[in-house]
């Protein structure tokens, strides 16, 4: 019998004897099979052939599991439960089929192609059939018959499309068949664990066969890549959307030492491990733009250009929206963060989303976008993130993708005055000569000092302090230059402050809604240093402050109830997104007094990414973000050895069901940044956090 007679039966059979009863070896000796007239004349079809109760359709049990789209796949904690193993049997026999079906395809498909490849394919086939027939025979003894249950044509649509056998190794035997390394491992354990020990006997038989599978397709990938590419850069080269890096790892525990005994080296071993890329999610694009408030505050038709520090800020930090991003969304980054830094994150469980580099994104523009979400929008944003609006579907908010003069004036200064007013705060003034500015230091300084605010500025950049409202020099060339750019610049007086806060708000259609209540730690001159968050978000202040806060001022009913109303009533009807509006309580003559609006964001913010930090890591404890100066530390080793000492091992974390954590650990790469380091902390109880304060200021 030739190999092309098996493949046609294989693909064309219409019952299960023919698909599965073919090619294999019977009794003592084998069947000879040659493979002297490759050539097919029949034509490929778009779907194989089967028993009608097996007709694959689009939307089968377990559709795209790869993807996360098995809503109805069994859940593990039913393993226990032998409908459900039946279930989960099934839905694993039908991948095996197919995979036997598009070896079969290969075989009709590239005739010529080398004879020891396609004798490795037919060998490859003959084992998959036999996996199916054990996945069968199991599941009958579940009391399921095969074809019970819909099934889906995903390997079917993804891998049939290939033009030539290096397409075929790439994506069936390099991406699903590796996948299958951690998939046929894990679930061994868990039928084994559940007491099923013939099922898992038989996952273990197909996970050695696997990695020969893999074997094979890595051999011939080897021989046609390009011999200039290691195998990761070429592997890479090979994947184009909707097939990802990212698929060729299982949504199960990632196995190493499967894919070291299969022959793949070490720098794809390592890389793919970190690798994360939407597996049919749209994915939302996000940036980190933390200096689009100075590009605001340039002269109009001037080219912002950024200091030497802001720049490193935003170069450093770039990684940033990791902390509120999902698995299959896409970063922006200026510099890829390294291998060694993923893993280190991936241990800590901080959830990996799809890093790319900014300029090296064309693959993005050829894949459908859920959202583009920049730190802030503003005219840089706008202008950068218009070359991916032909990729989101239609109907999909976008906030202020067209940037407009009007829309300036929600990010400056002035708005957190109006808004202040509408609570009957005046603290601040707008001046916008210098006349005005004069005439309200002086009347400010007869109670001390006065502070003055850039109108677009943020985390205490853009502010200057007059001492007595005494004026200098220098402060009389940085109003000049202020209210020459920017038209208009806050003075206040300086308070004695005691606390500063955030309240954090998510806008929408439907409304604006409290996210969380943050600490933020400011230095003396009132620039960020970092956020403290608690589900008690005032934790660890005194008694007398705490009254002061919830029986006098009723701060829950005003940032909770009062203060949206008003926040959604000052905003254009098209604002969607992040809203921070920061707060303080102060000193005025030894009594505690609320200012209740400091300022506000309209855009992501620190407080923002330390709650959402706070939230991947179960919600229980307290948390500490902060952001630190690479040039503070003697030796960046001997910092990161003094994190692990402060965090438990990581072995211990669990933080899937929210238990206890104790953790430290830098969320961008502290080797690779030029100045800036951005550091969580969490603890059991602000008790705890407070070594983590102490452990830093000796830093």
């Amino acid at each position: 019998m030739e190999i092309r007679e098996v493949a046609e039966r294989v693909l064309f059979g219409q019952s299960l004897d023919e698909k599965l009863g073919v090619g294999r070896y019977k009794g003592a000796a084998p069947r000879v099979v040659t493979d002297i007239s490759p050539e097919c004349g029949l034509s490929m079809p778009d779907l194989p052939s089967r028993p009608r109760e097996l007709i694959i359709t689009p939307r089968g049990v377990g559709a795209d599991v790869l993807s996360g789209g098995a809503s109805s796949f069994p859940k593990v904690n039913r393993m226990g439960e032998t409908a459900e193993r039946g279930k989960m049997l099934h839905f694993l026999a039908n991948h095996e089929l197919l995979a036997t079906e598009l070896m079969a395809l290969a075989l009709l498909k590239f005739p010529n192609a080398p004879e020891e490849f396609r004798q490795g394919v037919y060998e490859t086939m003959r084992e998959e059939q036999a996996h199916t027939l054990m996945y069968m025979r199991r599941m009958k003894e579940c009391g399921m018959e095969f074809g019970e249950l819909p099934v889906n044509d995903y390997f079917w649509r993804m891998v049939a499309p290939m033009e030539c056998p290096m397409d075929f190794v790439s994506s069936l035997s390099l991406v699903f068949e590796q996948a299958n390394l951690d998939y046929s491992l894990h679930y061994g354990k868990l039928f084994r664990e559940a007491g099923d020990a013939g099922t898992a006997a038989v996952l273990d038989k197909i996970y050695q066969d696997e990695i020969g599978h893999v074997g094979h397709g890595l051999k011939w990938f080897r021989k046609w890549k390009d011999e200039g590419l290691t195998d990761w850069a070429a592997f890479k080269k090979q994947m184009h959307f909707p097939m990802t890096l990212a698929r060729a790892k299982g949504m199960a525990p990632y196995d190493r030492s499967g894919r070291e005994l299969a022959g793949i080296d070490a720098e794809w071993v390592d890389s793919l491990e970190v690798v994360e890329q939407s597996r049919g999610r749209t994915p939302v694009v996000h940036w980190f733009n933390p200096n689009e408030e100075l590009a605001m505050a340039a002269k109009e038709g001037a080219r912002y250009q950024p200091k030497k520090a802001y720049q490193a800020l935003e170069d450093d930090l770039s990684v940033l929206p990791l902390a509120w991003a999902r698995r299959d969304d896409v970063v922006l980054v200026n510099e890829m963060p390294s291998r060694e830094h993923l893993v280190r994150l991936k241990r800590y469980g901080m959830v990996i989303p799809e890093f790319m580099k900014v300029g090296e994104d064309a693959d993005l523009l050829d894949r459908k976008i859920g959202g583009l979400k920049p730190w802030a929008w503003g005219p840089v944003a706008s202008a950068k993130m218009r070359r991916y609006l032909a990729a989101v579907p239609e109907g999909v908010a976008l906030s202020w993708k067209d940037w407009g003069k009007q829309d300036r004036y929600f990010f400056s200064k002035q708005a957190g005055l109006d808004l202040a007013a509408s609570f009957s705060e005046e603290v601040g003034s707008w001046c916008e000569s210098g006349d005005e500015v004069l005439e309200v230091v002086k009347g400010l300084a007869r109670e001390g000092d006065v502070l003055l605010k850039a109108p677009w500025s943020s985390a205490g950049r853009g502010h200057l302090r007059l001492v007595n409202g005494e004026w200098t020099v220098a402060a009389e060339s940085w109003l000049d230059k202020v209210l020459s750019q920017q038209g208009g610049v806050v003075v206040e007086p300086w308070l004695d402050r005691v606390l500063d806060f955030s309240a954090q708000y998510e806008v929408s259609e439907s409304g604006v809604k409290l996210v969380g209540m943050t600490r933020v730690m400011n230095d003396e001159a009132g620039r960020y240093i970092g956020t403290v968050v608690h589900h008690k978000w005032t934790s660890g202040l005194s008694s007398e402050l705490t009254e002061f806060l919830f029986r006098e001022e009723k701060v829950m009913q005003l940032y909770k109830v009062d203060m949206p109303k008003v926040i959604r009533g000052m905003l254009d009807d098209d604002f969607t997104g992040n809203f921070g509006v920061d707060a303080m309580v102060y000193l005025d003559e030894g009594k505690y007094r609320l200012r209740k609006v400091v300022e506000v964001n309209p855009r992501v913010t620190m407080g923002r990414v330390a709650l959402e930090l706070y939230y991947k890591f179960g919600s229980t404890g307290a948390g500490f973000y902060q952001i630190i100066r690479k040039s503070t530390l003697a030796s960046i080793s001997d910092w990161l050895d003094g994190l692990e000492k402060l965090s438990v091992d990581a072995e211990e974390f669990n933080i899937a069901v929210g238990e206890k954590v104790k953790v430290s650990m830098p969320i961008n790469d502290p080797i690779m940044a030029r100045e800036f380091i951005a550091v969580w902390h969490m603890r059991h109880n602000m008790d705890d956090l407070e070594v983590v304060f102490s452990s830093k200021r000796e830093v």
